[in-house]
């Protein structure tokens, strides 16, 4: 399964190039995020979904209500099921983001260098020159010559299906405005986001609470995306909150960066979260655009050198119409890959748009290349660089297992685990084969009764690069007998040949305890 790595830095025969690529059990390393929505909610969708490559299932709460998530969600399961493909949920939170109220859903046109009024009246229908949105405050955060941006999924570049407005004058609640580009609105909702200005509402509202106390609690979500993260302290208030229901304490909270604000507190933000998503739609209004690979190309190195997952939006949204990437979305993804995305999130894409199933494959099929030419040399120099001397024990064995993976040339790392760390640590080095983490469930008790942890560690696995996560027997701990460990490590190789992972003589580097020792040991296969 280990293929000869090439590195773009080495000429590459350009022949090559016209070959078909190797088909594989997996789609890429990298993996993909895909939004549930109406055009990505059946049963028959969801499980092609899940075939091409997607490994977590977001559900945006910016729209639809909670029963009808939560018919999208059975679905899922059901799908889940018959597939037998892994796959963990995220919600992600509405937070203050600002919108267009459209009660009518007609179109409305919008004439460069005529003015519009934005109004916190919601009673009122959306014309072409008067806009109702859900925020009162909006005339006292602006001022004369603010740019407003507004769009249905915001930030594309395309100026015939979203707006640029420019603030003439404010009257009370009222802000005028001077509309910058011709464009025609459609749909119900329009995002609106008012550039380098802070509007002071909750990061987490009150209806982000009652979604995650009721729909987020019944169905142990996995992640939570934290929709317009400013600060550390946002992380903070909604750990505190998940920490009071239920299993949610376990539940991994990735941080949205979407503004300026985000950007200033960005290493503080990285230490509290789980994980990074660059929403980088918002930010491309916030930054110009000359600036937007730099954040990016900054942001993700951070999150690496971290060990925690970044996570890419806005990759391909021509798909959303079109059944191929333009060739600038083509070498977007891979760059992304190349810079070192944990994974990609598809938004309208797969949400509303025409070929979610294509959108995913075509993804995954980019991925899969850039991963072919990634330098790992470089990238694991530069890691162990970071993290210094001396090593913590387990970061340690971690690079040392990878570099054994490497030298050896093995087709899979196997690492046993119970809290999901050891793993991550593996992938943080980015190795070139997939390693599979097996999770060995841990018995706990609150004097009333009896739980087995495990499965929320795999799921959590399934968003960071590299790692394939499998569930052992509860019944042999991680720390074990040199007998059981066999069996599990049989039933890890068992899986990995069922998945085309591993074939006969390939070797293979296991990561495990052994008592109170970590031992990393690499094994030949027989036939």
């Amino acid at each position: 399964m280990h293929s000869h790595h090439l590195l773009l830095e080495e000429p590459i025969r350009m022949a090559s190039i016209l070959e078909p690529s190797k088909p594989s059990f997996f789609p890429a390393m990298t993996k993909i995020v895909g939004t549930l929505g109406p055009k990505s909610r059946s049963i028959e969708t969801i499980s092609s979904c899940l075939k091409a490559g997607m490994s977590v299932a977001r559900f945006d709460f910016s729209w639809g209500d909670t029963k009808f998530h939560q018919e999208t969600l059975e679905n899922l399961r059901m799908a889940i099921k018959s597939t037998k493909k892994p796959c963990a949920v995220m919600l992600d939170t509405v937070g203050p983001e600002l919108q267009v109220v459209n009660k009518t859903e007609h179109p409305i046109s919008l004439e460069a260098e005529t003015l519009v009024i934005l109004t916190p009246n919601q009673e009122k229908d959306a014309t072409s020159n008067l806009l109702p949105i859900n925020f009162s405050g909006l005339s006292k955060a602006v001022k004369t010559g603010d740019t407003i941006f507004i769009g249905q999924y915001l930030f594309t570049g395309s100026e015939t299906t979203s707006v640029w407005l420019e603030v003439n004058e404010v009257k009370e609640e009222d802000v005028v405005c001077l509309i910058k580009n011709s464009a025609t609105l459609s749909g119900s909702l329009f995002t609106l986001h008012v550039s380098q200005i802070r509007i002071d509402l909750p990061t987490l509202s009150d209806k982000d609470k009652e979604v995650i106390s009721t729909w987020g609690l019944r169905n142990n979500i996995d992640f939570l995306s934290l929709s317009y993260t400013r600060c550390a302290e946002d992380i903070r208030h909604a750990r505190e909150y998940l920490s009071k229901l239920g299993d949610l304490h376990q539940t991994q909270i990735f941080a949205k960066i979407e503004n300026s604000e985000g950007l200033t507190h960005f290493d503080e933000i990285l230490q509290e979260a789980d994980g990074i998503i660059l929403s980088r739609g918002n930010l491309g209004i916030d930054l110009p655009p000359e600036k937007v690979f730099l954040f990016q190309k900054t942001a993700v190195y951070k999150c690496n050198m971290a060990g925690k997952p970044a996570v890419i939006t806005r990759v391909v949204d021509s798909m959303t119409d079109n059944l191929r990437p333009t060739r600038a979305e083509a070498t977007d993804v891979a760059n992304a890959v190349l810079d070192g995305s944990d994974a990609i999130i598809l938004g309208a894409e797969t949400l509303r748009g025409l070929y979610p199933v294509d959108t995913i494959s075509t993804v995954g099929k980019i991925c899969a290349e850039s991963e072919k030419v990634s330098n790992q040399d470089l990238y694991f120099k530069k890691t162990v660089r970071h993290v210094g001397e001396p090593m913590s024990h387990l970061e340690s064995i971690a690079s040392s297992a990878v570099r054994a993976a490497i030298k050896v040339k093995a087709s899979v790392i196997i690492c046993f685990t119970s809290s999901g760390r050891a793993a991550r640590l593996i992938a943080k080095y980015r190795p070139t084969m997939p390693v599979i983490s097996v999770v060995i469930p841990r018995l706990k008790t609150n004097q009333l009764r009896w739980t087995l942890t495990g499965s929320f560690e795999a799921r959590q696995s399934l968003i960071v690069r590299g790692l394939f996560p499998m569930l052992a027997d509860p019944r042999h701990p991680a720390e074990s007998t040199s007998a059981t460990s066999d069996s599990i490590l049989k039933i890890a190789l068992d899986h990995g040949k069922a998945s085309g992972m591993v074939k006969s003589h390939d070797r293979v580097v296991v990561c495990q305890k052994v008592g109170d020792d970590s031992v990393v040991k690499i094994i030949e296969l027989e036939d």
